[in-house]
């Protein structure tokens, strides 16, 4: 999965301070300081150069708070193709300005002109249109596609030499040509085209496609992925229309889990968007193919038309009506500006639960940032949220009370049933005690059918047990089981039994929710139960506050008196009969061998003297 979130690279307090400051400007990015100097960082780093090269060939985009000769010169072995390279931009440390050193026109004068508004400063913008005219011809609007980007720079010389310039507008509009100021001919050698039509450019014509065709569907369940492809672009043909002029696909909310229809977005490059069977049925007067078969089938009278004029607006029309495949059917219209794919529809059910692992940043995966940055909408109990920092800021928060497990999952399901993109947030692993097994137990009960339909994400955290094992030593280098004490849901017996049968296989045993200010009395009796079968001398680590403020780590023996110190935030590591405890440094470790000692020995018994 690609990171795209921006990092403040700062090799002073100073430069992390602002970075700090200048973080919510972008939405989502990261601070990475020099770890001799920099205390507030979402990661650290030793070797300045090293770690600007691991970050460019990432992709990522670079704010290095630095001189920017510090990163011309740890960057250019690296340069190479334009086209490919992710934006640099170098910024003073105190805000004053902002240069865009590499990528202007893939993001870094945007990057510079967000940071100069935020902190005050001024953005050096030199690329040659964004000064003359304010715009990039190769970075139009969001949506818009080059037929042929060849023809941009001879066109954009001629401009930046004063020569004259056609713009043709079919389809849409050229708002944003137009705002720049450029003195457009009615007629000349060069010239600009702003069209739907399917037609190729020519290196005197730059053909600029806009988002102004919405492309209805429908179709059988299952129907099959190259079916509905090959019916699309042969509605496209037969009417010359561009495919780059799409903005997005459209359909009703029921197909959102068909596979071919989004498919077909992937390939077209747009995004998928779905409508309710009531606002399509408001369409039914426009449509040029009503079907009493669709109706009886889907509640309206047709779904491909209907969809693609319910996308274009009120003053769309539809330039390809209804064309059907075996299975299929397909329908065109366009509006008269460029759509914004967001504001049509709803987009498919989506929700990440993510485990944010003990809280800190450093123990998060890349995937779980990933879906923390990408959602609109972060949902969890409150604590796991104030974890979560400047990861979250500017996204919608929905927190609730410890114990509301239900609700919350529900709530997360039902958000992204409207199309929003939703996080689902649990601590350690959220496969592992955590949400994920609640979210998909409320999508097989069926309350929302709707959640049936939702993509379903279950991105992996540090669990709690790996956390205190690691932070312990490595008590579960060898055969292990968790065992929740908390019998809100699981009645005492059963819990009792799967002790018996984890202390009789002789696991290392993982204790879960081991007390709360009301449920004490649990652990005692696990512990005298456990005391029976391993004795008094079996190791145990006791981790509390793993990745935040107050963390600590005890290694004890099972028959010292250490139940008063365990509440919620403790996870209990109760060694088997094979687990040790030995001083190393200035402290104790804990760890269960694996067995190479005695592979060892039958090793050397075997090979002889």
């Amino acid at each position: 999965m690609n990171d795209n979130r921006p990092v403040f690279v700062a090799l002073t307090r100073a430069g992390a301070t602002l970075a700090r400051r200048a973080q919510t400007a972008l939405g989502v990015a990261e601070v990475h300081g020099l770890a001799a100097r920099v205390d507030d960082a979402d990661a650290t780093f030793d070797d300045v150069s090293a770690h600007l090269r691991a970050l460019f060939a990432a992709g990522r985009p670079i704010i290095g708070m630095c001189a920017a000769g510090i990163l011309i010169r740890a960057l250019a072995p690296l340069l190479a193709d334009k086209h490919d390279e992710p934006p640099v931009v170098a910024l003073a440390e105190d805000g004053s300005a902002v240069v865009p050193l590499i990528g202007g026109h893939r993001g870094a004068n945007d990057l510079a002109r967000a940071l100069a508004t935020a902190l005050g400063g001024a953005a050096a913008i030199t690329t040659a249109s964004d000064v003359a005219f304010g715009l990039a011809f190769d970075r139009p609007p969001a949506g818009w596609r080059i037929a042929n980007p060849d023809a941009v720079k001879p066109i954009a010389a001629a401009l930046l030499a004063g020569e004259r310039v056609a713009l043709s507008v079919q389809a849409g509009d050229a708002a944003w040509l137009v705002a720049s100021g450029i003195d457009f001919a009615p007629a000349a050698a060069l010239s600009i085209l702003v069209t739907d039509r399917d037609v190729p450019g020519a290196h005197n014509t730059l053909v600029y496609h806009p988002p102004v065709l919405a492309l209805g569907v429908g179709g059988e369940r299952g129907v099959d992925a190259d079916e509905i492809e090959a019916l699309a672009r042969a509605t496209l043909a037969a009417r010359n229309l561009s495919p780059h002029a799409i903005a997005c696909v459209v359909s009703i909310d029921i197909k959102e889990d068909e596979p071919a229809i989004h498919a077909l977005a992937r390939t077209l490059g747009v995004p998928a968007r779905f409508f309710p069977a009531d606002r399509l049925a408001a369409e039914e007067q426009r449509l040029a193919n009503p079907s009493e078969i669709v109706r009886a089938a889907v509640g309206v009278a047709g779904v491909a038309e209907s969809a693609a004029l319910a996308a274009a607006g009120s003053e769309g029309a539809l330039v390809a009506p209804k064309a059907k495949s075996a299975r299929a059917t397909c329908a065109v219209a366009r509006s008269p500006r460029p759509l914004d794919p967001a504001a049509i529809g709803r987009a498919r059910a989506e929700l990440a639960v993510v485990g944010i692992g003990p809280g800190d940043a450093g123990w998060r995966t890349p995937e779980v940032d990933a879906a923390i940055m990408g959602a609109s909408d972060i949902v969890g109990y409150g604590l796991y949220l104030d974890l979560l920092g400047s990861a979250i800021a500017g996204k919608a928060r929905h927190e609730s009370a410890l114990g509301a497990e239900e609700a919350r999952a529900r709530l997360a399901l039902d958000l992204a049933a409207e199309g929003r993109r939703v996080a689902l947030v649990s601590s350690g692993d959220a496969g592992i005690y955590g949400l994920a097994a609640l979210v998909f137990e409320l999508i097989e009960r069926g309350d929302n059918p709707a959640w049936r339909r939702a993509v379903v994400r279950v991105c992996p955290g540090v669990s709690a047990m790996q956390a205190a094992a690691a932070r312990a030593g490595a008590p579960l280098g060898h055969d292990f089981c968790a065992i929740s004490l908390s019998d809100l849901l699981t009645p005492w017996a059963d819990i009792e039994k799967r002790l018996v049968a984890a202390c009789t296989g002789d696991f290392v045993l993982a204790l879960y929710n081991p007390a709360s200010g009301r449920r004490r009395d649990l652990l005692d009796r696990a512990r005298a139960l456990l005391l029976g079968f391993r004795g008094a001398d079996a190791p145990v680590a006791l981790a509390r506050n793993l990745g935040r403020d107050g963390e600590r780590v005890d290694i004890v023996r099972l028959g010292d008196a250490w139940t008063e110190r365990v509440d919620m935030l403790t996870l209990v590591l109760v060694g088997s009969r094979q687990t040790r405890i030995f001083a190393g440094g200035d402290r104790k470790w804990m760890f269960t061998p694996r067995g190479y000692a005695a592979k060892s020995d039958r090793d050397r018994r075997r090979d002889g003297p």
